[in-house]
């Protein structure tokens, strides 16, 4: 798909700026706690291979366990923080209860 396109107001551009590696292994680790999901997602969101993700992932887990703190902060290109929002969805599945003929 194009970045451009002609609309009534004239050409638009969007601009795609794909996440960095770091990125893609915090967004990875808000979803899952297990390791090798965790690089096999950012591996995806990255079009990398796997085992050059896990290892890096590997590394975050490593020093994320000696620090032992869970939040990160992402610099961007000229120092300013930019957000990365992971939403998870819970599916609750609702089992009806059994009832008692009286």
């Amino acid at each position: 798909m194009s970045g451009d396109w002609n609309t009534k107001y004239g050409t638009r551009r969007v601009r795609h700026d794909p996440p960095t590696l770091e990125e893609a292994i915090f967004a990875a680790i808000g979803i899952t706690d297990d390791v090798e999901a965790q690089a096999e997602i950012a591996s995806s969101l990255m079009g990398l291979p796997y085992e050059e993700v896990l290892a890096e992932v590997k590394k975050t887990a490593r020093v994320s366990a000696r620090t032992g703190t869970a939040t990160r902060v992402i610099a961007g290109e000229q120092g300013a923080q930019r957000s990365v929002v992971v939403e998870r969805r819970v599916v609750r599945r609702l089992v009806p209860a059994k009832r008692t003929g009286t």
